[in-house]
């Protein structure tokens, strides 16, 4: 068997070769373009933007439908340390992401994206059904599966290679609203099946999704990558510098305005992935929001922030330019992150909510604007800057919230319970009186390290010329 593998190997080598030399010529044979196709195509239909947008959405409302289970189940897990334990597990989750996402892109571009698909979305979903089997286990393996839960970078890899230059930022657009779209009504909907029929339903339906995404990568997604860059590569040694994850971040210091970018981005996130780890649960035991308001308060943002980015960022970035749209977007993250630490009943909630979906459009303005500011032979460099920066925040946000929370011992010790809450008011558990000045640390510190965000913005370059002269004459009058 293994003598017919290699066999085929090297006969598909000889047809890629084959095919190589008659295109040179001008003389490419249908046959022999139909036999090497017909024998490497997989799934359905030619690869598209629409195969990668399916595996997100399907993988995001799996465990979007767990949001109400998980806060129970955190909670029971980790009475005493629920907010300190929920930073440290998406902390070493985010950090394995960060050391692992140069690696395994490094191996799709070798072994093709379909591959790499398969194994970041099993493993990223695998916790799932041990949710209520053994909630120890649960949090271990999401902590675990941060090595492999980079679904996003192979994601984004898959669409470069089925679009131009041209359509790649629509095309990443249409992900990245696909991906707020799984989360808008997916929470509601694990709430009602998690009053109406309990946790356990709610986690065998998400455990479906799972595995139907699963199949769809294994029976529907066709492999993006080309055959013949996949035959030439195979067997190819990967460099120390393609899975070094520090790699791009000792870049960054080559370019002062990148540099300046950066900062911002470091600066804006850190808080921005801390708040994204920790705000349900804190709306839950702090703020006494139910399971059922959490979900209509994730929709209605969710709603709101696909509109910021589509109809208010199109326009912004028209009438005001990129710089001015990312130091408003950062205005609006300054107000939602103060309004949460200072707040402490829910309509200041639902208020800093809609603030919060206008700071969404920060981050597009931001890879816009550095973007810009990169010389054409240079975008992957810098967008892999920005990309290895938000995965480092990824890590440390979360752990730094959960420390603070502690540290302010912003703990609760009952919590009202999940089944049968879905028309009924959870119980007060702070009284007025005994809420401290500040409810939310954390969030407080977060506007401040996003004004110095907002600062150091102030100083980048507005617009840099296309061409290297008069990119090297700009940085020279800098």
């Amino acid at each position: 068997m293994s003598h017919v593998n290699t066999e085929w190997i090297r006969f598909t080598r000889i047809c890629s070769g084959v095919i190589e030399g008659r295109a040179a010529h001008g003389k490419i044979d249908d046959g022999v373009c139909v036999c090497v196709s017909q024998q490497q195509q997989q799934g359905i239909g030619r690869p598209s933007v629409y195969h990668a947008v399916v595996v997100i959405f399907l993988e995001f409302f799996a465990w979007g439908l767990l949001t109400t289970p998980m806060l129970t189940v955190l909670h029971e897990t980790f009475p005493q340390h629920t907010f300190l334990m929920n930073g440290l597990i998406q902390g070493v989750k985010g950090l394995l992401s960060f050391m692992s996402a140069p690696l395994i892109g490094a191996l799709s571009d070798v072994w093709g994206r379909r591959s790499f698909l398969l194994v970041t979305v099993f493993f990223t979903c695998a916790p799932i059904p041990l949710m209520r089997l053994s909630p120890w286990w649960y949090f271990a393996m999401i902590s675990m599966s941060g090595a492999f839960s980079v679904t996003f970078s192979v994601i984004f890899a898959y669409v470069a290679d089925v679009t131009d230059e041209r359509e790649r930022s629509t095309a990443y657009g249409l992900v990245s609203a696909t991906f707020a779209a799984s989360l808008v009504t997916s929470p509601a909907i694990g709430a009602y099946l998690s009053a109406w029929y309990g946790d356990n339903l709610v986690v065998l339906v998400a455990t479906l999704i799972a595995l139907a995404d699963i199949c769809f990568i294994l029976l529907a997604v066709p492999e993006s990558l080309p055959d013949k860059m996949r035959l030439n590569t195979w067997g190819a040694p990967i460099s120390w510098e393609q899975a070094d994850p520090f790699a791009s971040l000792r870049k960054v210091g080559q370019d002062s305005t990148v540099l300046l970018i950066c900062i911002t981005v470091f600066l804006s996130y850190l808080p921005e992935a801390g708040q994204y780890s920790s705000f349900f649960l804190y709306l839950r035991q702090v703020i006494n929001f139910s399971s059922t308001t959490i979900a209509v308060f994730i929709g209605v943002v969710g709603i709101l922030s696909i509109v910021a980015q589509t109809l208010f960022l199109t326009l912004l970035m028209r009438t005001l330019g990129n710089k001015n749209t990312v130091l408003l977007g950062l205005g609006f993250q300054i107000l939602q992150l103060a309004w949460y630490g200072f707040g402490s009943e829910p309509w200041m909630m639902w208020a800093a909510g809609a603030v919060a979906a206008m700071s969404s459009i920060t981050f597009p303005a931001v890879s816009a604007l550095v973007s810009q500011s990169a010389d054409p032979d240079k975008q992957g460099v810098v967008q892999g800057m920005i990309t290895g920066i938000r995965g480092l925040c990824n890590g440390l946000g979360p752990a730094l919230y959960g420390f603070i929370f502690f540290l302010f011992n912003v703990e609760l010790n009952t919590m009202d319970p999940i089944q049968g809450d879905y028309n009924i008011d959870p119980i007060p558990l702070q009284s007025p009186t005994e809420r401290a000045l500040i409810p939310g640390p954390p969030f407080l510190l977060g506007a401040c390290t996003v004004v110095v965000a907002f600062l150091v913005a102030l100083f980048i370059p507005e617009k840099r010329s296309c061409s290297s002269s008069s990119s090297h004459a700009g940085l020279g009058e800098l």
